[in-house]
């Protein structure tokens, strides 16, 4: 954290002890997932959810701007904190390091930490959870329920949804000012045509200049350190892929929000993340760009990018997650595979244990077929037949382990572009190309299997028909 940093105290009037009712003077306060407010369980008194007041005006950010619940953790800090209840006067110890609540045991009121301290346990805002847990089960059961039939038979025996968890999963939200060049070649495709049942493209080659001013609004990072190591014996990948959330509902912490729920603290700081928000806003802005170069229907190769910051603003963030666990032992080899669904907008991603010597079975039969159809059809590209079985098994390896899983953050970051200067200039006309797109071209992503079929079957017409059909 440097000296110029600005920050901003999210954790305003904020107070620890008691947080009543104001009508009934109630502590028993949680939320309403049915409007995402605060509810009194006593007299059924609501509340209007507080909002923490940030700069909103992107355009004009400059410099490092904080919420204080973004601020550096203090591993020193004590994480055992002692209220005294207001009602009967006995002292309530409160362990933040696992929870924000207690209930005092001679008046059984609830005590409350809402204001911040500095171990990364209590964010700037919180995004209440917004399904209820039967919701959530229904999900995790349809999605469960369409990878039975490879699923390990264990796994199919101990499947239950009853155990499931409602957790907020510590975030920093980022908005950033940008300035962005980009410079590269594109492609205009002029002309397809076969020759001797062989495809060409004829295409018109561009050099391709874009300067604008850029906004980046809520692109969203995990910072928890275990979410962030995505090892081979976890599936947190498919945590990440369930975003993004409706981050404009975020309301300001309260203590009040997390009961009944789960919560994992923030343990990286601003510092720990700068490398990840900086490679994944370059790509942002990578992406954001493709509104301006349409006209390149074979794609545009970008070779220099130029990302410059003008200001940024971070803010700490509790967002609801419901969470299906089950571990996976293989001999000495242990695997954690999770089914999570976003508790605001019920996207669901999951790993499904692999039954692998029936895949493998199934696989091997669609080979011997894919074989067949190359020996007794007479078409050019037959030998692709003879890599079904390997396509299959891909495809449903990644179906049930979604391995390749992941935030589109890309196209799913909020943006907003101004001041845009281009520049495009006519260099050939290129003829007799094989690729449908142009080579080199990077200003689209692709997931691992559309790389894999692309690679795999190239551009011919038995590609349209796997890629019709198999990504189904």
């Amino acid at each position: 954290m440097q000296s110029s940093d600005t920050i901003i105290n999210t954790d305003n009037a904020a107070k620890d002890g008691q947080n009543k009712c104001p009508k009934c003077g109630s502590t028993d306060i949680s939320l309403n997932v049915s409007d995402g407010k605060l509810r009194c369980n006593f007299c059924r008194h609501e509340f209007e959810p507080q909002h923490v007041e940030m700069q909103s005006d992107l355009a004009n950010l400059h410099g490092q701007v904080m919420g204080s619940g973004a601020s550096n953790i203090n591993n020193e800090f004590d994480s055992i904190v002692t209220l005294k209840c207001e009602s009967c006067g006995a002292e309530v110890v409160v362990d933040t390091s696992s929870a924000t609540q207690s209930r005092c045991h001679w008046c059984r009121n609830t005590l409350s930490i809402n204001k911040q301290i500095p171990n990364g346990a209590i964010p700037d805002v919180v995004l209440p959870f917004g399904i209820t847990k039967e919701e959530a089960q229904k999900e995790i059961e349809k999605f469960v329920r369409k990878r039975k039939f490879f699923a390990h038979p264990k796994f199919k025996k101990e499947f239950t949804t009853e155990n499931i968890m409602g957790v907020y999963l510590p975030y920093m939200l980022v908005d950033l000012n940008s300035h962005v060049n980009l410079e590269g070649q594109g492609e205009i495709l002029k002309r397809t045509y076969s020759v001797n049942d062989e495809t060409y493209y004829d295409a018109d080659l561009y050099s391709v200049k874009r300067d604008y001013d850029l906004v980046i609004e809520g692109l969203t990072v995990e910072s928890s350190k275990d979410k962030l190591n995505n090892s081979s014996n976890k599936t947190n990948n498919v945590i990440n892929a369930i975003m993004p959330f409706d981050l404009e509902n975020c309301v300001k912490f309260n203590a009040n929000y997390l009961k009944g729920y789960s919560s994992e603290k923030r343990d990286t700081n601003i510092d720990d993340l700068k490398s990840l928000v900086d490679y994944q806003s370059k790509n942002v802005a990578k992406y954001s760009a493709n509104q301006t170069i349409r006209q390149y229907n074979r794609g545009v190769a970008w070779q220099n990018i130029d990302f410059k910051v003008i200001g940024e603003q971070w803010k700490s963030a509790y967002l609801p997650v419901w969470l299906y666990s089950y571990l996976e032992v293989k001999g000495k080899e242990k695997i954690l595979h999770y089914v999570a669904v976003n508790a605001r907008t019920k996207e669901t991603m999951g790993s499904v244990p692999i039954h692998m010597p029936v895949l493998i079975l199934v696989s091997i039969i669609v080979e011997i077929f894919g074989i067949f159809l190359m020996l007794n059809i007479d078409f050019e590209y037959n030998w692709l037949f003879s890599l079904l079985g390997i396509v299959y098994f891909v495809l449903m390896f990644l179906r049930y382990r979604n391995s390749d899983a992941r935030h589109n953050y890309e196209s799913e970051t909020k943006t907003k572009l101004n001041n845009l200067n281009q520049e495009n200039h006519f260099i050939e006309h290129r003829t007799r190309l094989r690729n449908s797109m142009m080579n080199g071209a990077n200003n689209v992503n692709q997931n691992f299997g559309e790389k894999l079929i692309d690679n795999v079957i190239n551009q011919n017409e038995i590609a349209s028909f796997l890629k019709n059909n198999l990504k189904k």
